[in-house]
């Protein structure tokens, strides 16, 4: 039997070894379009930082050593240009040559290219995007040029970062690092789209704390050589200028764009297999195409959304490793695990912070008229008392009926767990009261008796069984304008930051005061809150137990700035 496989890297490469493992005797055929079949792409940004040093690191496997470890046959510099389903044949494109290869069977591995936006300027030399090895080559040769150029005390080189998702975030790291003055442009109102908005002013600090110039809410139109008249109307200065849609112009010696992918399936078009509405080719649970000699992985093809059941591409290592390993099942006739549907789950570093998500958000939830309740929180860590706790900020988006459907959080230490947590907890589809339930490890060093995990659950429970009513930071008008605002803060926070007009009586005072709540409510609702919304649980079951219609501020006051950073 002759497989071949076209496309390499995590879904192809994965479909390769696997099928080796299964049949000795098969003659499997690797084509890949570029130079490198078998590289580490999510290691490229740190490269580019210089924490990985050697370059050959990322390259994990050459055609040399995959001949002689799982004698494969990879050829790379061939191109795929056309399929035969009728003949099974694909032709192939390398160099000068052009040749037909017969396959038994076909599985297409093409991954995704980069969105080009619609920016006149995208072909100058000193615009580059962060893909592949040449990507990463070429934009270190560039900072090496720059940095060497640099004049003693002269200013340092400055680059421009278009799209501020998973890439461009870790973009922006390592260019700072290597140190370059940084713009960061992004189209929507927050940073990492992906996540909940709550989480964002997070990341946007961190940025600025790192001297990131971040402009949000606008879009790149153009990117211009510098003229002497170009160079005085920039904010800054350097080889291109990048005008923005809101009238402003940036300078910058090179620039970034990663915007997105879209799946790589014109090949697979142009054969006649079929696409769904995304452009990403439709398979079956057993990777296979409308072909029963094709099969397709990786970042072209379509997945199930696990929380909405919309089917989309989702460019994902983690789900293209599984499914290569699934179609080499399938390919040899083994018994597959059909391919599950697809969470979502991703994880960046943004200098000192985590930001990690899993499921769906609340604008997926809200897009799909998915019913959910909202929680936030923001415990330590581990305990408070052992030193060095850091806040953990999660929201987590529960159906009526205590189901998990999504969650995001975002911090200094501990992020990872918790998330990976709550994906395995969405995976196996539990509740609210299987998260209070959980048994997680617990020393002081790594967590607390009631880890983060748990507090999520006891809060759903709360919230869902009607023990604690909640408002969201998203009704604060409506809560200003008809409700009493308690805050039950100290005097020192409330000092510090508060809602014009809002009653203040620390928690503690909270049951000898009660009265001067009641005459100030006058028969309103009493919408409390304190800094994360624990006090304000405790205050709020107070007034409950004396007959008030209270309501607790979900995530207290630090995700009411965080939504509405102007107060």
């Amino acid at each position: 039997m002759r497989i071949v496989i076209v496309g390499g890297v995590a879904g192809g490469m994965s479909a390769a070894a696997r099928a080796r493992r299964l049949d000795e005797h098969a003659e499997i055929v690797v084509l890949e379009q570029g130079d490198y079949v078998s590289f580490a792409n999510c290691g490229l940004p740190y490269h580019l930082s210089g924490e990985i040093t050697e370059r050959d690191a990322l390259l994990l496997h050459t055609p040399e050593s995959l001949a002689a470890s799982l004698n494969l046959d990879v050829r790379t510099g061939h191109r795929v240009t056309s399929i035969d389903k009728h003949s099974q044949k694909v032709t192939i494109t390398a160099g000068e040559d052009t040749y037909a290869l017969p396959y038994d069977a076909l599985l297409l591995s093409p991954g995704a290219v980069g969105v080009r936006p619609p920016i006149t300027g995208l072909d100058h030399p000193a615009v580059h995007t962060l893909r592949t090895v040449p990507d990463v080559d070429g934009l270190r040769q560039r900072i090496d040029e720059l940095l060497a150029a640099r004049t003693q005390n002269g200013p340092p080189p400055s680059a421009v970062v278009i799209g501020a998702g998973f890439i461009g975030l870790e973009a922006v790291e390592a260019l700072t690092a290597r140190g370059l003055d940084v713009h960061l442009v992004e189209l929507a109102d927050h940073v990492l789209p992906p996540l909940d908005a709550e989480l964002a002013p997070l990341l946007a600090t961190e940025l600025a704390a790192h001297g990131v110039d971040l402009r949000l809410g606008v879009s790149a139109q153009a990117v211009t050589e510098v003229t002497n008249q170009a160079t005085t109307e920039a904010d800054t200065v350097g080889a291109v200028n990048v005008a923005l849609s809101d009238g402003a112009t940036l300078a910058a010696d090179l620039v970034i764009v990663n915007v997105g992918v879209r799946p790589a399936s014109t090949l697979a078009a142009e054969a006649g297999l079929d696409l769904g509405p995304t452009g990403a080719i439709q398979v079956d649970g057993d990777q296979h195409t409308s072909d029963p000699y094709i099969w397709a992985v990786g970042d072209a093809v379509e997945v199930t959304q696990a929380i909405t059941g919309v089917r989309m591409p989702v460019p994902l290592a983690g789900p293209a490793n599984r499914q290569g390993r699934r179609a080499a099942d399938s390919i040899c006739g083994r018994r597959t695990t059909p391919q599950a549907s697809v969470l979502g789950t991703a994880i960046v570093r943004v200098f000192g912070l985590t930001a990690a998500t899993t499921g769906a958000n609340q604008a997926t939830l809200r897009r799909a008229g998915i019913e959910h309740e909202v929680m936030h929180i923001h415990p330590g860590d581990h305990a408070g008392y052992y030193p060095g706790s850091e806040q953990v900020h999660l929201v987590a988006s529960f159906a009526p009926d205590g189901t998990l459907l999504g969650a995001p959080g975002g911090g200094r230490s501990g992020v990872d767990k918790r998330i990976d947590i709550l994906a395995t907890a969405i995976r196996a589809g539990m509740t609210a009261d299987d998260l209070a339930e959980l048994e997680l490890a617990y020393a002081p060093p790594y967590g607390s008796a009631k880890d983060p995990v748990n507090m999520l659950g006891f809060v759903a429970q709360n919230v869902l069984d009607g023990t604690m009513p909640q408002w969201q930071a998203q009704d604060l008008d409506d809560a200003m304008a008809t409700t009493l605002v308690l805050d039950v803060r100290s005097q020192s926070e409330y000092a510090e930051g508060h809602l014009e007009g809002a009653l203040n009586i620390s928690h503690l005072e909270l049951r000898q005061r009660l009265e001067e709540v009641r005459t100030a409510a006058a028969g309103r609702t009493v919408s409390v809150h304190c800094a994360s919304g624990v006090r304000s649980y405790l205050a709020t079951r107070v007034l409950i137990g004396e007959g008030f219609d209270a309501r607790n501020l979900s995530g207290g006051w630090l995700t009411l700035r965080a939504v509405h950073p102007n107060l």
